[in-house]
């Protein structure tokens, strides 16, 4: 299993392919069950996947090629030779969710109910299409040197230089986690408060992992430096932060915005800030703002209130020991994972109960 026994899964017909259409037949079911739950019309799911796969390929194609423009200076007709590779997953999300954009405006559909529908699923497909880098024997991460890691599904055999090398296995992580994200879509989305708020914690979920994952990558695609997919995941999360505060504070909670700001503003700060006094003054001012608003108002959720102590707790003990190195040590893991929870700080005095409640079917937006 730590190497594939070909990239193809009969003739020419290579297992990448296969996958991908396969979790992208997999969404179209899901969706179409979704669809007829919400009582949509008939062929919603249908409709919306023959605008976002072509208009997803071409998005994908597009963001590969503005994040890589070296490589098609010298033959830019070869920006058409999609069968050659180059595709990035950012670049399908933002080619699709634009294609049924339009398609919304055109038909006069709810654009946030059809992303509702079709969130799960892409999770679901995500995770497995990603199994398409194993057979293609891509998207790894650094070489394993430490014996007791360098086994499947933790590690991959790659060859260089003629022989096989164990390299971190980033496919299997991110498959993992997309796994994951579908589970938590797929039991919340009875509970959400209003159509397209599935969707938001899609952005948000795998927006979280994302950025975790992309940072053990080796073939990743550089902006000015910088990892893009990485920062276009906490990109998104932040753009997820910023609605559900908007939202909190359109309810005239003003103290509890405060609170629920300090918050998540924590958790992207500490992901940006420099490891130096000013960072650390900066974190526990943080805390201590937050953990002070959100306990003297009684409003705030219990929830948002252990939280917030925990996660002092964890930072304290971890600086007291000089292990608080972010992006060295667990640290980084665990200051990824802890995005969502962040998120659910706002979202849960939104709808007035936690997530894991029942409550009505959501209105249309």
């Amino acid at each position: 299993m730590a190497i594939p026994y070909s990239r193809y899964i009969i003739g020419s017909l290579p297992w990448y392919s296969v996958l991908m259409v396969s979790g992208i037949f997999i969404a179209y079911l899901l969706g179409t069950r979704e669809e007829k739950r919400l009582a949509l019309p008939k062929d919603s799911m249908l409709d919306m996947v023959l605008v976002a796969v072509p208009s997803g390929i071409i998005g994908a194609r597009l963001y590969y090629v503005l994040m890589s423009l070296d490589q098609f200076m010298q033959n830019p007709i070869s920006v058409l030779f999609i069968w050659q590779g180059g595709i990035a997953v950012y670049g399908s999300i933002i080619g699709g969710t634009i294609g049924v954009w339009l398609y919304c405006r055109i038909k006069k559909r709810s654009f946030a109910t059809l992303l509702d529908i079709a969130a799960p699923g892409l999770a679901l497909a995500q995770a497995i299409g990603r199994w398409g880098n194993y057979f293609n024997r891509e998207a790894f991460g650094p070489m394993i040197t430490a014996p007791v890691w360098q086994f499947f599904p933790a590690g991959v055999l790659i060859e260089e230089g003629g022989a096989q090398v164990w390299h971190v296995a980033t496919f299997f992580y991110e498959s993992m986690w997309d796994l994951s994200v579908f589970l938590v879509l797929w039991l919340i989305r009875k509970r959400v408060q209003k159509h397209g708020d599935l969707f938001l914690w899609y952005m948000a979920l795998y927006g979280s992992g994302r950025f975790l994952v992309e940072q053990l990558r080796t073939d990743s695609l550089y902006l000015y430096g910088i990892r893009a997919s990485q920062y276009v995941g906490l990109l998104t999360c932040a753009v997820v932060a910023v609605v559900f505060l908007l939202r909190l504070f359109r309810s005239r909670k003003g103290l509890v915005t405060l609170g629920a700001l300090c918050a998540c503003s924590l958790s992207f700060v500490r992901l940006l800030i420099p490891e130096n006094t000013v960072g650390i003054e900066l974190m526990l001012t943080l805390y201590l703002a937050g953990g002070v608003i959100l306990w003297l108002n009684k409003d705030s959720p219990l929830y948002a209130r252990i939280l917030l102590i925990a996660d002092a707790m964890v930072y304290l003990a971890l600086l007291m020991t000089g292990q608080s190195m972010l992006w060295h040590s667990p640290y980084f893991i665990y200051t990824g994972l802890s995005i969502p929870l962040y998120l659910a700080i706002p979202y849960i005095q939104i709808v007035g109960q936690p997530i894991t409640q029942p409550q009505p079917q959501p209105k249309e937006a």
